[in-house]
């Protein structure tokens, strides 16, 4: 066969794009299948636009991401049985503040029946105690104090019998001072008191001495006195009743007479146990003060007798079993000379850092919230912010790029050179100015957030407004542009209809990598605590709960589920935007 027949067969062969899929010669009526290579050359730009970013893996990985990061933000917590703000406690049993005590050092007063002792009257008896003097007078006439016991002052006021010459004789024509009264005062004058018949005399005067008689006015002591029963308790805290005692304690006797009922004191050292003729405790005398923290509630004198014995042997715990037979166990705790007496109580406290669990599959935070919960409500503010920040920015971007693009000249340099100036405000110091703001104006949660989108997609705009200025300069001059001014299509609709959708490939593509960038920075923002505040949550604020040491270290559920999230929302996102990039690529091989 010759060379030309042979060329002429191999001209009539059927090509590959010819041959059926049963290997066999397509006639022309045959139809071609959707994945035909002859159909796929005749797509719409959109479609192979479409079948380009799905043969990119990565691109499809991060989509796949980005699919999962918005169910588990949207529709995640309509699934949760926890809403995003409930704080969840449990009974336990905690040490708490019961009561307090000290070692009394404050004198306090306790008057007669009938009489009186103001202020004025206290004071001029602390001014005698610092002077030394045994005397003193206020408004309400002359008085004296004796000490009867360390801490016990016996306070009396004075009665005039008579009064000695300048020499310090007492007149002997005075029939109401006999001779033996005259002796009595001669013998004790250096004393300054005596008793003659009975009766106490008290000698005042560096030079006219006055010889008076007392009467019982008060007590003023640093002892405290608790009755046992209720009922006594008016008698045990009058003033017959302690200057009684004071006096029996002095005189070191075991018993006492007093309103027809004999008592039975015990001391030992600063404190004693007094017991009525029936060998019934009946009150209790200490220099240890115990009182309950709420003033509502009542201590028993065994309660606090066990508390001055735990004091006074220099103990720091105790035990003791109330009147239904519960023993309980106290400790306490000294601060500045003040004693608190801690106490084992139930209380209902907040479930802070709890490890995962079937009831909390990521724990509880340090509000005791769920935090898978919390995570997922995050997930919505996140990437509210991203989207919302993302359209604020291309909003003004398009627009201010746009007229620059399309004008140039004068306009374009006045409006580029506006964009430096913009660019050269620092951004972080910026917002932290605005999140200082809005902390001195208390600024709600929720108008937070609002403030905090407007705040970034302000200062965020300026690269989109270059790459559309960019963009719009290179097609402004083709063909389709000069149609258009040909047509008399009014400016306008030129830069909006005609330019800006053949820019949007490009931004579609700029706000994609862009949305990772922006929720980076909120993140940034909520761990520096200048974004969402509580109790609304967001991925950046639930790590600024983690933001010490010990917590990371210790609590790992508390940072790196949030880390995680906004790891793989920030990869998905810039997978999606090189997968976009790569697909409007008209360089790229199908």
């Amino acid at each position: 066969m010759s060379d030309e027949n042979k060329k002429n067969l191999e001209i009539d062969e059927p090509t590959d794009a010819q041959i059926g899929s049963d290997g066999l010669p397509m006639t022309t009526t045959e139809e071609m299948a959707l994945d035909d290579q002859r159909r796929i050359k005749v797509l719409s730009p959109g479609m192979l636009v479409f079948k380009r970013f799905i043969r990119n893996k990565l691109a499809v990985v991060g989509l796949i991401i980005l699919a999962i990061m918005f169910t588990f933000s949207f529709i995640g917590p309509l699934f949760s049985p926890y809403t995003q703000t409930q704080v969840f406690t449990g009974m336990s049993t905690m040490s708490r503040e019961y009561a307090g005590a000290i070692y009394n050092l404050e004198e306090r007063y306790t008057v007669a029946d009938g009489e009186t002792f103001n202020s004025a009257d206290r004071a001029a008896y602390l001014l005698a105690k610092g002077r030394g003097s045994s005397t003193f007078n206020s408004a309400n006439g002359e008085f004296y104090y004796e000490e009867i016991l360390p801490g016990f002052n016996r306070i009396a006021k004075l009665d005039v019998v008579a009064k000695t010459d300048p020499l310090g004789k007492l007149p002997t024509d005075d029939p109401a001072i006999s001779e033996d009264f005259i002796k009595a005062y001669e013998a004790n004058k250096k004393a300054g008191s005596f008793v003659f018949e009975d009766v106490l005399y008290i000698i005042t005067g560096p030079k006219v001495k006055t010889i008076s008689t007392d009467k019982d006015i008060a007590v003023a002591s640093t002892f405290v006195f608790d009755a046992y029963n209720k009922a006594d308790d008016k008698f045990v805290q009058s003033h017959l009743f302690k200057l009684a005692v004071a006096n029996a304690i002095a005189e070191e006797a075991d018993t006492l007479e007093l309103e027809n009922r004999e008592f039975t004191i015990v001391m030992d050292e600063r404190s004693g146990t007094i017991s009525d003729e029936t060998g019934k405790h009946f009150a209790q005398i200490s220099d240890i003060i115990v009182n309950p923290l709420d003033s509502s509630a009542f201590l028993s004198v065994d309660f606090k007798e066990t508390v001055r014995e735990t004091m006074n042997a220099r103990k720091n715990e105790f035990y003791f079993t109330d009147e239904n037979g519960i023993e309980t166990h106290y400790k306490i705790v000294i601060v500045n000379q003040n004693y608190s007496i801690m106490k084992d109580m139930p209380t209902e406290l907040v479930r802070t850092y709890e490890f995962p669990s079937k009831e909390h599959w990521l724990g509880l935070d340090n509000n005791g919230m769920d935090l898978l919960t919390r995570l997922m409500y995050g997930g919505r503010v996140s990437l509210m912010v991203g989207f919302v920040v993302i359209i604020i920015e291309m909003l003004i971007g398009v627009i201010f790029g746009g007229i620059s693009g399309y004008f140039g000249g004068t306009v374009d340099t006045l409006m580029m050179r506006f964009v430096d100036l913009f660019n050269s405000i620092p951004f972080y110091p910026i917002v932290i100015i605005f999140g200082s703001v809005m902390d001195t104006l208390q600024v709600d949660s929720t108008t937070r957030i609002f403030l905090l989108m407007a705040i970034l997609g302000l200062l965020g705009w300026t690269g989109i407004a270059r790459v559309v200025r960019g963009q719009i300069l290179s097609l402004r001059e083709q063909d389709f542009m000069v149609a258009t001014e040909a047509t008399g299509i009014r400016t306008s609709r030129r830069i909006f209809r005609h330019l800006i959708p053949n820019v949007m490939p490009l931004l579609i593509v700029s706000a994609t990598a862009g949305l990772g960038g922006i929720i980076i920075t909120e993140a940034t923002l909520g761990f520096l605590g200048l974004g969402v505040k509580y109790p609304l949550a967001s991925w950046g604020s639930i790590i600024n709960n983690a933001s010490s040491a010990h917590v990371m270290q210790s609590y790992w559920f508390m940072w790196f589920p949030a880390g995680m999230l906004i790891l793989l929302t920030v990869l998905g996102f810039n997978f999606v935007g090189d997968g976009l990039r790569d697909a409007y690529d008209p360089k790229m091989k199908r």
